[in-house]
């Protein structure tokens, strides 16, 4: 038993909460001291539930000037002032405004709770004006800071209907137009969210704010670098290794391949989802446990209706294409590396181009399971189960039945553009099967080629309203099987007809 073990902080995001009650704390005050130390408007985008509410109570706390809650953290015995500033909190992740009367109420109650916090009273009767009421007034003495937390949400929570969207854009824009005349007045402002909208939006007002989101000098901002997950739960780490039977060395590369691959710049330090680290350490368990929180379903809806192609996943972007968003005309590619569903792999320098991949096998695994279960109205578990078992056993015509099940039961409203629809559910079948047995998947327009390495390779070729014996064909002509030759398996070549929205007829033959 490991008594010196501290608690972990699941879902606290008090600072205060944590030192006073001996949670663990990852010591990121280093990072912080190198942001707050000249005086300055920032932005910081990350997916939900990375730690940006916990950064924001820190930085309460800092300015606050409390200095004993950081003895033994690295800010404790630097440079830094610790000279108290006015300090203003506004959480927009409390709110869930359905119009935008509750949201302008929403932002009443929290300038009032800051007014109180400041002992002023405001009497505009609009909300921006009062706002810039409370800045002004609290300001006589000191300049103030300002942390604003989850800014998008009001927005976000609304992109399924893009007028509602706009009209919630519109109000926080107008909170938001107060910071900048305000400028004078501030010595700090931190505004964090999931996206950054572009343009005609609530940024076009926030000029000055310097986007640190992308910078590799912010990149462990949030999340846990591998020195800190070593440092930090090294205690954590024995006590799951021997539950798991294996090594120290063993485990470390376990929880890489569940949780770790997030990175946020083109050449900064990779780090480890915090949500789904700290569980996996407290419930002992790999779990798909960030993905179920952190994804909104609007986005599978979005890829459908877009037809994005998930099969191009990995695929490379130049820089402009993720970095912000409009509301009113949305772009798959930047919700998808904003929202933690995808994440930057690679950076080509020479050609400033990016490459964006699924940050680890938790998210891969997770998303493509929701997007299976949401074009196929039901869980894929004990399907792909039923699948891998058999193949296993090697029943070859039981596994095309099942996949002719899977098919029949899909609803035809749908069906869009079928040849992709097809293509996208071969593809989800056979990468989800690759999670439990040795699966590859090529693909290229209009064909889809799987292949299995069980106690036999299997390879597949299908044909959308073609014949079996031109996908066997096929196979042949490109030689598909060649890279499997020497590894003293049966090799089964299989082409495949798929006509009238299901499999019909199939050709096997065994080459060894």
């Amino acid at each position: 038993v490991f008594y010196h073990m501290k608690p972990l902080p699941i879902g606290i995001q008090t600072f205060r909460k944590i030192i006073e009650e001996n949670f663990l704390y990852i010591d990121k005050t280093q990072d912080l001291y190198s942001l707050i130390q000249k005086p300055g408007a920032y932005f910081l985008a990350r997916p939900r539930r990375f730690g940006k509410s916990l950064t924001l109570s820190v930085l309460d706390e800092i300015f606050s000037a409390n200095k004993e809650l950081f003895q033994g953290l690295w800010i404790y015995n630097s440079p830094w002032q610790w000279k108290p500033y006015p300090v203003f909190r506004f959480d927009f992740s409390k709110q869930k405004a359905n119009t935008t009367d509750e949201l302008i109420q929403f932002i009443f109650r929290e300038l009032h709770a800051n007014a109180q916090r400041h002992l002023v009273e405001l009497h505009a009767p609009i909300y921006y004006d009062r706002f810039h009421e409370l800045i002004t007034k609290t300001a006589k003495n000191e300049k103030v800071v300002i942390l604003i937390d989850e800014y998008d949400k009001p927005i976000i929570d609304h992109l399924e209907n893009t007028q509602k969207a706009v009209e919630m854009r519109e109000v926080m824009k107008g909170f938001f137009t107060v910071l900048k005349g305000s400028d004078p007045y501030i010595r700090f402002l931190l505004l964090t969210g999931v996206s950054k909208f572009s343009k005609a939006s609530v940024f076009s007002n926030l000029n000055h704010l310097r986007d640190i989101s992308f910078l590799d000098e912010y990149a462990s901002l949030v999340g846990i670098t591998e020195e800190e997950l070593k440092f930090y739960f090294s205690d954590y780490m024995l006590e799951l290794a021997s539950k798991e039977k294996i090594t120290e060395v063993e485990l470390l590369e376990k929880i890489q391949k569940w949780y770790n691959g997030y990175r946020f710049s083109a050449e900064g330090v990779v780090v480890y989802n915090p949500f789904s680290t700290l569980l996996m350490f407290a419930n002992k368990k790999f779990e798909h446990h960030w993905f179920e929180t952190g994804t909104p379903e609007f986005l599978v809806k979005l890829i459908l209706k877009k037809q994005f192609d998930i099969i191009k996943i990995p695929f490379q972007v130049e820089a402009f294409q993720f970095m912000t968003y409009e509301v009113d005309n949305l772009s798959i590619i930047p919700l998808l590396l904003q929202t933690g569903c995808l994440t930057i792999k690679g950076y080509n320098k020479q050609d400033d181009i990016y490459t964006l991949d699924y940050p680890n096998y938790e998210v891969k695994q997770a998303f493509l399971n929701y997007l299976y279960k949401y074009m196929k109205k039901e869980e894929p578990s004990s399907q792909i189960y039923e699948l891998y078992s058999n193949f296993k056993e090697d029943n070859l015509d039981e596994c095309i039945g099942i996949i002719r099940r899977i098919f029949q039961n899909i609803e035809y409203d749908i069906q869009i553009q079928k040849e992709k629809y097809y293509q996208t559910i071969f593809y989800l079948i056979f990468t989800l099967l690759g999670f439990r047995i040795n699966t590859e998947v090529k693909t290229n327009q209009g064909r889809i080629d799987a292949v299995v390495e069980s106690n036999k390779i299997y390879i597949f070729e299908f044909k959308l309203n073609d014949t079996a014996e031109n996908a066997l064909k096929q196979i042949h002509e490109k030689k598909y099987y060649e890279k499997y030759l020497n590894l003293g398996k049966s090799i089964l070549l299989i082409g495949v007809e798929f006509k009238e929205r299901n499999i019909g007829n199939y050709i096997v033959e065994e080459i060894s």
